[in-house]
């Protein structure tokens, strides 16, 4: 078989098996795996839903959150969030806080090289979020 009909088969029978993008959906819920450049804390558990309704909430790993939010496109910004005000160990509660403030300044989306949603705010790292396995 000549080299370039190998490697065009090689390449259809790969974009065949190629999964679908993760795609931004309302009313499913994502994990947060790193903030900016900060992993969670193990065992910690953030989250994050858009409602069909404009809202989004979620566990900022202590307290539940909810923010306004607005997407058109890959454009994605989040009004001023609210929580519940349960007291955490003061790590737990670092951690929220960084969360909801760059929640606060994110300004778009998209998908990374191996399919990991990234929300990006105007300067640093992403959010980094999974879909939850359901």
């Amino acid at each position: 078989m000549k080299p370039t009909l190998a490697l065009g088969l090689l390449a259809a029978c790969l974009a065949g098996c190629a999964a679908d993008p993760i795609q931004l959906e309302s009313d499913k819920t994502y994990q947060v795996e790193w903030i900016g450049e900060r992993p969670l804390i193990d065992r910690s558990h953030l989250t994050l839903t858009l409602g069909e309704d404009g809202r989004a909430y979620g566990n900022a790993g202590c307290n539940h959150w909810f923010a306004a939010y607005t997407l058109e496109g890959d454009k994605l910004s989040f009004g001023q969030a609210g929580s519940t005000r349960k007291m955490c160990a003061p790590a737990l509660m670092e951690q929220e806080q960084r969360f909801l403030d760059v929640l606060g300044s994110v300004q778009r989306w998209d998908v990374s090289g191996i399919g990991q949603l990234r929300l990006w705010p105007a300067a640093g790292k992403p959010i980094r979020l999974w879909p939850e396995e359901g």
